[in-house]
């Protein structure tokens, strides 16, 4: 068994959808990055890849990179889950918070999770994603970004 722990942020700007979890949301803004700019699952994908001891997300999908522009988190996620494979390794399960001001996410958090599991083929159940607002401190409770942590655990697969 081996553990891994991410954390991803970014910026609210105008002009850009709000993608989170691989499930699109109404939002006046949206997160700026080279991808979809999904900080949930981008705080995932570097905690697999942590566990693996394969270094960050950047050094797999560098954003000097065009083929990664404005795709899909969770086609980077696959590629990481294919990766874990390679290695002998299988996600066990996802732990993750995401600290935003708006917009709620009750509504979308299984849809979220269904992504995820699905992306990594493992069950819903092994996916848990929370939401708390960070009580308008900070970058975050200024509503100028939002941040995403996410501890896994992977372990070796049987033969």
């Amino acid at each position: 068994m081996r553990i891994g722990f991410g954390y991803d942020s970014h910026r609210l700007v105008a002009g850009r959808r709000f993608v989170l979890g691989g499930v699109e949301m109404p939002c006046e803004e949206g997160l700026l990055g080279h991808s979809d700019a999904d900080v949930l699952v981008h705080a995932i994908c570097d905690a697999i890849l942590g566990a693996l001891g394969e270094g960050d997300i950047g050094r797999h999908f560098p954003d000097t990179d065009p083929a990664y522009r404005d795709m899909s988190s969770l086609k980077l996620l696959s590629q990481v889950g294919d990766l874990a494979e390679k290695k002998g390794y299988a996600v066990n399960n996802v732990d993750s918070t995401v600290v935003l001001e708006r917009p709620k996410l009750q509504g979308y958090i299984h849809e979220m999770a269904i992504n995820i599991a699905g992306t990594l083929n493992i069950p819903v159940a092994s996916v848990n994603i929370k939401a708390t607002t960070n009580e308008g401190m900070g970058f975050v409770g200024r509503n100028e970004g939002l941040a995403a942590f996410a501890v896994v655990t992977i372990r070796e697969k049987e033969d």
